[in-house]
């Protein structure tokens, strides 16, 4: 049976069994855990308590979403310059920032770790592609040595960049992590259509929907699961149909009782979506 989740935010302030009572109020079975301040979070203790957090009230955390530090633009103007590995300026330090989160994965026992690499450059001939894949490169073969697995969050670059990408680095441990709204957002791509290019590599989900952008600035909206423009029954039957087996993990980008209650309905969509495919 397919496991229903949700993204979990953890930080310095979270009361990380409480945030897993939630989640099982809700009936869900799984997590990410979105850990952003690497600096004081990349601990033993701090795993420690999230594994015995889940373990109390049944929730299994199946990857680690790994952050990194610096500046983070979410648009379309400042953001091929903020945000990843990709900009020079930060990207020894997210590179070593990427490499500390295996450590963190392994102490919470999960084998996958997902971040957003920024916008991947789409032209293999531009002066900035080699020294991208190599940064990529040299986080996946430090994830291979301690068995741990590299996944792209998609939405910033076209379907096939992220396939050459994934290609190109060649270790045998890159996947994805398949946000349905993202792909939408940033105006890359018909989601179902995504995965015909990619679906193969597709480990983890973020279910989230959203509308397309609307001016050459700024990202589409986000919305409810089932109140945008991703095809949620026909993304479901896709990855039925690739043979994927993972998680179902929501994605609602907003707080309060209203996230609660997207969620709730979202959990409802995706259980009905699983029935029929």
């Amino acid at each position: 049976m397919n496991k229903i989740g949700a993204l979990l935010g953890y930080g310095p302030q979270s009361d990380i069994r409480h945030e897993f009572s939630k989640f099982q109020e809700l009936g869900l079975t799984c997590c990410q855990l979105s850990v952003w301040d690497v600096e004081n979070m990349f601990t033993p203790e701090k795993a420690k308590a999230a594994r015995e957090a889940a373990e109390e009230y049944g929730i299994e955390i199946t990857a680690l979403w790994a952050g990194w530090t610096g500046p983070s633009a979410w648009n379309f103007t400042e953001g091929p310059q903020t945000l990843g590995i990709v900009p020079e300026a930060y990207r020894e330090m997210r590179v070593e920032q990427l490499i500390r989160a295996a450590d963190f994965a392994e102490w919470l026992g999960v084998t996958d770790i997902i971040t957003h690499a920024g916008f991947l450059p789409e032209n293999p001939g531009s002066p900035e592609y080699l020294p991208v894949l190599d940064a990529i490169k040299r986080i996946a073969l430090a994830y291979r040595e301690k068995g741990k697995w590299f996944l792209f969050e998609t939405g910033q670059e076209t379907p096939v960049t992220m396939l050459r990408f994934i290609e190109e680095v060649g270790t045998g441990n890159l996947g994805i992590n398949l946000d349905t709204a993202n792909l939408i957002l940033y105006g890359k791509a018909n989601t179902v259509d995504a995965l015909e290019v990619f679906g193969k590599y597709v480990r983890n989900t973020h279910f989230k929907d959203g509308l397309y952008p609307t001016c050459g600035k700024e990202l589409g909206r986000e919305v409810a699961l089932g109140e945008g423009r991703a095809n949620v029954p026909g993304i479901v039957s896709k990855l039925k149909e690739l043979g994927y087996t993972g998680p179902y993990v929501i994605e609602r980008e907003i707080s309060g009782d209203q996230q609660i209650a997207d969620i709730a309905s979202a959990k409802a969509l995706l259980e009905s979506c699983l029935a029929g495919a």
